[in-house]
């Protein structure tokens, strides 16, 4: 008994990328060429580096025509290669590669995180075009529209930073876009870029102003309630 499990050890273990069980259908692999090229993963982690398709039939449920097929057609889909190796003593010899097929599911991986980038940013966008008619009351006009587009697409703002910006011009009570584009502008210049700096920044300006007020006060001068970010 005991030998029967130091035996199934020694037999070792295979790691599958769950990348490749994933993702394997959006390279265009079937369930046989997959299984095909585990078996392979398995032949080479042994030492075998050039498993004959007898070799990889005999441990599953095709015939060694259909491996043939398989390593074949995988070959020619640039999933999988045969290069030539040499051995210490110099001798030549070929044996397969897994490169081609680790290099197709980076770029899958690549392109899911662009894709899930883009509809992020998308739903972003959306979101900030939402809030703006929120609080304007009323659908944005064409020039509004190309503002905001422009703030992103030309400016390169954050979303966030450009929702920051109109929270503030919402409490300044300055609520217009000629507001708001000399606040990311300020912003921009003094290299506020998370929203924790941009609340950091209107914290102090208010702090600024509560103290003005109090010496307005003193001096029976008007105060002025908000930081004019026009006045910059």
């Amino acid at each position: 008994m005991k030998s029967s499990i130091i035996s199934w050890i020694q037999e070792g273990t295979i790691a599958i990328p769950v990348l490749l069980l994933s993702e394997y259908r959006n390279i265009k692999l079937n369930e046989y060429e997959l299984m095909l090229l585990l078996q392979l993963m398995t032949f080479l982690q042994k030492g075998n580096e050039f498993p004959t398709p007898e070799e990889l039939s005999s441990r599953m449920t095709i015939s060694t025509s259909e491996c043939t097929e398989i390593l074949r057609k995988l070959i020619q889909h640039g999933i999988i290669e045969i290069i030539d190796a040499y051995s210490e003593e110099g001798i030549r010899f070929e044996k397969y590669s897994l490169e081609p097929l680790w290099e197709r599911l980076v770029d899958q991986f690549l392109l899911r995180q662009n894709n899930t980038n883009a509809l992020n940013k998308q739903s972003l966008e959306t979101d900030l075009y939402t809030c703006f008619e929120k609080e304007f009351g009323r659908p944005l006009s064409p020039f509004e529209c190309e503002s905001l587009a422009m703030w992103l697409d030309d400016d390169h703002h954050d979303p966030v930073i450009i929702k920051a910006a109109l929270r503030e011009a919402v409490m300044s009570g300055k609520l217009n876009f000629r507001y708001i584009d000399r606040i990311l502008f300020e912003w921009k210049k003094n290299g506020i870029k998370t929203v924790e700096q941009a609340k950091s920044q209107g914290r102090k300006f208010r702090q600024k102003q509560v103290k003005g007020r109090s010496s307005q006060e003193q001096s029976q001068e008007p105060s002025v309630p908000f930081y004019n970010w026009l006045e910059q």
